[in-house]
């Protein structure tokens, strides 16, 4: 378990390739952490709204200080923080 800040993925890398070699597709249930085996499944919580996604390690990230995981965008829809940035 950890606890910390999530952020998610710019539109501009929305076919960019990632660390696993797959596409990231903003509209896919995908994230990037530093260290869990890729494709390992992972219960995201919004501490803030109670709000939970299931997403799929498929990159290597986030590169920011703080920052425990970054989400696809369509995650980040899903837990509610589109407007705040983090979460």
């Amino acid at each position: 378990v950890q606890t910390g800040k999530a952020s998610f993925y710019a539109d501009k890398f929305d076919g960019a390739p990632t660390a696993s070699g797959e596409k990231y597709r903003h509209n896919k249930l995908t994230a990037a952490h530093r260290s869990l085996p890729f494709g390992t499944k992972v219960k995201v919580t919004n501490l803030g709204n109670n709000k939970e996604v299931i997403v799929v390690i498929n990159d290597r990230g986030p590169w920011v200080d703080n920052r425990i995981i970054d989400l696809s965008k369509s995650a980040a829809e899903k837990l509610e923080f589109i407007n705040q940035g983090l979460a």
